[in-house]
C-alpha cells in the first residue's frame, strides 16, 4: 500500500505543471475576446489542487490567472482536470481582482 500512495502523490505533482500552460492560455484566449485586445498578456496568480467531486473522481487543479491588455485587466480562474488537454476558464469573482 505505501508504495501505491506514494506513486500517487508523484503523480499530482507533475500534471500541475503541465495544465498551467494550457490553464494560461484558455484564459488567455477568453480574455483577448472580452477585452477586445488581441495583444493582452497573461499573469499566473495562484495555483490550488482540488478534491475530487465524487468518490475517485479526476482531481482538479485551479488556475487564477489576469489577463492585461490595452488599458483594462480581468481575472479568470481556469480549471482543469489533472491529465486532461482541456480547461474551462470563467470569471473570477470581483474579491479576486487585484489592482493592476
Amino acid at each position: 500500500m505505501a508504495v501505491l500512495a506514494t506513486a500517487g502523490c508523484e503523480g499530482t505533482r507533475l500534471p500541475l505543471g503541465d495544465d498551467q500552460t494550457v490553464a494560461t492560455l484558455t484564459a488567455l484566449r477568453r480574455g483577448q475576446v472580452e477585452l477586445a485586445c488581441p495583444q493582452a498578456a497573461p499573469t499566473l496568480i495562484s495555483i490550488s489542487l482540488l478534491e475530487p467531486i465524487a468518490w475517485h473522481g479526476g482531481e482538479r487543479a485551479e488556475y487564477t490567472v489576469a489577463v492585461t491588455g490595452c488599458s483594462k485587466r480581468v481575472v479568470y480562474v481556469s480549471v482543469c482536470q489533472l491529465g486532461s488537454p482541456a480547461c474551462l476558464a470563467a470569471r473570477a469573482p470581483q474579491t479576486v481582482n487585484a489592482p493592476p
